[in-house]
């Protein structure tokens, strides 16, 4: 076989009537546009799928109803019926909403026996009622199988117990998990040639079974590298396919012909799948980087640009965010002009001109905005000593000057920066006064350099207050210049409700970065579009006001009421004794076990990529960006890991505890807690923290960790004007702090505390927190306070994690985490929400505050 589609009975899966792993297909069912929902089905059919995989898991949806209304429209296209419909869903109810309606006979994906026999059977039951072959993971309660042994010892027991039932063998369809090999983690090294072996054996003793996996995974190492992908994925399924697997999700298009693979690249991935040689995974690597891009067309086009004038080079450079050739280049421009200002108001701001219109439409991402930032900002600075020898007055300001500033007391600034970066690209001058930055401060920059916006952003509960201050603070000074609000603990309600009303001047929520062009141009536009907007805005913000006084709130029990509701999971008992009690000290945690249990999620939606990792690398919007940027991150790590520009920083303690009403008492020390108040339903408690902790003998853990080191490195961007690097770094070190804190509470539950010591999950296991135990923190909706955070790190020790607070409680350095570990079995996160002015009261007696103050803390659960 000299290709690896050329078998007939190979079945490709087509998933992009997923709304996990597609952002059109999500976009448009959650807009309830099914007729361009079935288009996407039908270009599927029509592009070779010969089963589509129907998926909708998405929060927003309903997913029962959501599933019978799209099958129920393919259903009446003849050319999309004619294939087998997969249907896709982690929750069962939806799964069997879909066998309900569903025409011809579907395939339902998935079910393991990972929650038990029974469940499993029962489940393989109403398959069978509804004539639907399955997909059977290779996983049960242990984990995911992931040795050719396991493999066999799963399916061949699935097997036993499906046919044992009656159900059709040649209805089963085995999924034994392919997992990503050239890790360069020793364990891995035969994920691949086990998930072959693991199929021939499986093949032998389960008869007419079909074969089914998930292509991807096995290049997982590459991702960025088309052409190594493309040749592993060739390889593999050259292989796969004679040893009995049947079907993938597969785009042919995207596979080479075996034989036409360069022969040594060919036998490299060949070394790796196969196992073949102890340097298998360092060959691959190396030779990768000579394939990174080997695109032929693509060769062509690049290098064809470095011909063409100055003025488009430039242009060509800041839209596709290259900085190799710029600071030539623009010496260059700078000889054809009169001037050294002509270049920046010319080419330079030509070509920003293009990223801003591309950003604006949704043809350029941010990470791409920030690369052009880069190349703009070297630009600059190669032409600003040949500016300022001219000392000319009058210079254009361009658009508008935009003083912004992280509030007092808080120390995250990627948003901000990115909001910075974004408003540069579009021709706005940006001061940036960094974090923790007192009002006067921003007041007196404001005045001093004219500016015509001033931006406040914050992270933590505490920035707002802060930026009622402000606001109080411009009002008092008489400015009128707009206040615009930014950041992830801001919200358009509590701009409305709060800030507003503080200041006489126009004051906007902007949600993100995409939004600040807009808003910003409006605002020091000359034309009608900037009172439209303060009009709008206006109105849109007393609307809010009147809608929200009209229409009431939710119903409060009292402080009593709520206490006796209380959950009672005092039937559990208390927690066992940890194996290693007291205070445990890590000083340099390696960064390469953190780095196998990033959740990769938040880092894209840092960014502004919005999609679920790592089905994003893959979405027909923004998976080619996607990619570019995790690769980017990719090698930022491998620096950051090599280099050892960061040390991972945590100190745990584990402490004899009981509860006393609300209050956890730890080593002595009282932790108040705080209770839900909004009126339950019948049957359903009021949650406080201090519920999951017995009245005597029982236990409660605590933790901080910390990313320590970032400062020179950020310093050595900023000097170089690399906003990209800047704010990949502080990206990677939150993520890092994110992983470690999910690492340290492994470590916890297995060895220090111990209870869990056979716990053995995968790490996306790890993210969906399918473990026993939490970990809530200060300033999260379980545990809303931020102050506890002093108390928690009394009894952590004067130096836990390296870790120092600010006046409103945030943490320094920035990338860090702290919270308290719960090991009640029934322990669960949930949200205090609004609490009434009884609780208020008697929160402030036990955590030994004025009622002022109490309030200043507990402001956004108040009414």
């Amino acid at each position: 076989m000299n290709s690896v589609s050329s078998g007939s009975s190979f079945v490709n899966i087509g998933e992009r009537t997923n709304v996990t792993g597609s952002a059109k297909f999500k976009k448009l069912i959650l807009a309830g546009d099914y007729d361009a929902a079935v288009e996407v089905a039908r270009d599927q059919v029509e592009n070779g799928a010969q089963v589509i995989d129907v998926n909708m898991d998405e929060a927003l949806l309903d997913g029962e109803l959501a599933m019978t209304t799209f099958l129920k429209r393919i259903a009446a296209e003849p050319d999309i019926a004619r294939v087998p419909v997969m249907i896709d869903s982690s929750k069962w109810s939806v799964i069997e909403a879909g066998l309900k309606c569903v025409s011809g006979k579907p395939i339902v994906n998935s079910i393991s026996m990972k929650e038990g026999e029974e469940p499993f059977l029962a489940q393989a039951r109403a398959c069978m009622a509804y004539g639907a072959a399955v997909v059977v993971m290779a996983f049960d309660k242990v984990g995911q199988a992931d040795t050719a042994q396991r493999k066999i010892e799963i399916c061949e027991r699935a097997y036993k117990l499906l046919t044992g039932i009656g159900f059709p063998p040649e209805d089963i369809i085995f999924d034994p998990n392919v997992f990503a090999v050239a890790t360069g983690i020793e364990e891995h090294n035969r994920y691949a040639i086990d998930f072959i072996e693991a199929l021939r054996e499986i093949k032998r003793c389960c008869p007419h079974v079909h074969f089914s996996g998930g292509l991807s995974n096995l290049s997982f190492s590459f991702r960025g590298n088309e052409p190594v992908r493309r040749a592993m994925h060739s390889v593999f399924l050259y292989h796969a396919i004679p040893a009995g697997l049947d079907m993938a999700i597969v785009n042919a298009g995207q596979l080479d012909v075996y034989d036409a693979i360069d022969p040594e690249l060919r036998d490299a991935c060949e070394d790796v799948i196969f196992d073949r040689r102890p340097d298998a995974t360092e060959r691959l690597i190396t030779l990768a980087e000579r394939f990174r891009g080997t695109d032929a067309a693509v060769e062509v086009r690049e290098a064809a640009w470095r011909s063409w004038p100055v003025r488009e080079r430039l242009a060509h450079a800041l839209v596709k965010g290259i900085d190799a050739h710029v600071v030539d280049d623009t010496e260059e421009a700078r000889h054809t002009v009169k001037r050294p200002i002509e270049v920046i108001e010319g080419p330079l701001m030509d070509g920003m001109n293009i990223v801003g219109d591309l950003f604006g439409s949704g043809k350029m991402f941010l990470p791409q905005v920030v690369k052009s930032a880069r190349v703009m900002k070297k630009a600059v600075a190669h032409l600003l000593p040949f500016i300022e020898a001219e000392k000319v007055a009058g210079e254009s300001a361009g658009k508008g000057k935009v003083v912004m500033a992280t509030v007092k007391g808080d120390v995250h600034d990627i948003g901000k920066n990115i909001v910075g970066v974004v408003l540069a690209c579009n021709g706005f001058e940006v001061i940036d006064l960094g974090v923790m930055t007192p009002w006067p401060k921003i007041l007196e920059a404001a005045n001093e350099n004219g500016a015509d916006i001033i931006g406040l952003s914050g992270l933590i509960t505490p920035s707002l207050d802060e930026m009622v201050t402000v606001a109080e603070e411009m009002e008092r000074a008489g400015m009128t210049r707009p206040l615009l609000i930014g950041g992830a603990t801001t919200s358009r309600a509590h701009t409305a409700l709060r800030i507003a009303p503080k200041y006489s001047g126009p004051v906007i929520h902007v949600l993100d970065a995409s939004r600040a062009v807009g808003v910003a141009g409006s605002l020091v536009s000359d034309g009608p579009q900037r009172q439209e907007l303060i009009g709008r805005t206006a109105s849109d913000y007393q609307q809010l006001r009147e809608q929200r006084e009209g229409r009431g709130q939710s119903d409060l029990a009292t402080l009593d009421e709520a206490r006796s509701n209380r959950f009672d999971g005092d039937g559990a008992g208390p927690a066992p004794k940890p194996l290693r009690p007291g205070l445990h000290t890590f000083d340099s945690w390696d960064l390469a076990d953190l780095r196998r249990v990033i959740d990769w999620t938040p880092f894209f939606r840092a960014w502004e990529l919005h999609g679920v990792y790592p089905a994003i690398l893959d979405d027909p919007v923004v998976g080619k960006e996607a990619r570019s940027l995790f690769h980017d991150a990719e090698t930022m790590l491998d620096q950051i890991i090599e280099g050892g520009w960061l040390q991972a920083r945590g100190t745990v303690g584990l402490w004899p505890a009981h509860r006393e009403g609300d209050d956890i008492v730890a080593a002595d020390k009282r932790l108040p807690m705080l209770r839900q108040q909004v009126r339950k339903r019948e049957g359903r408690p009021n949650m406080c923290l201090a519920d999951f902790i017995a009245e005597a003998d029982d236990w409660l853990g605590g933790f901080a960790v910390a990313i320590h080191g970032i400062e020179p490195h950020l310093e050595r961007f900023q000097a170089d004007k690399d906003d990209y690097s800047d704010i990949m770094l502080k990206s990677l070190a939150d993520r890092l702090a994110e992983a470690f804190a999910e690492r340290l509470h492994q470590h916890v539950r297995t060895e220090l505390w111990g209870y869990a010591p056979d716990e053995n999950l995968s790490n996306e296991d790890l993210i969906k927190e399918r473990y026993r135990g939490i970990r809530p923190a200060p300033g999260y909706p379980a545990c809303p306070e931020h102050s506890l955070k002093q108390l928690l790190m009394e009894l952590l020790g004067s130096d836990a994690a390296g870790i120092r607070l600010t006046e409103s409680f945030a943490m320094l350095p920035a990338s860090a985490v702290s919270g308290f570990y719960f090991a009640h079995p029934d322990s669960a996160y949930f949200g205090v929400a609004r609490i009434g002015q009884d609780q208020l009261d008697d929160y402030a007696a036990r955590r030994g505050v004025d009622i002022d103050t109490a309030a200043r803390w507990l402001r956004p659960n108040l009414d």
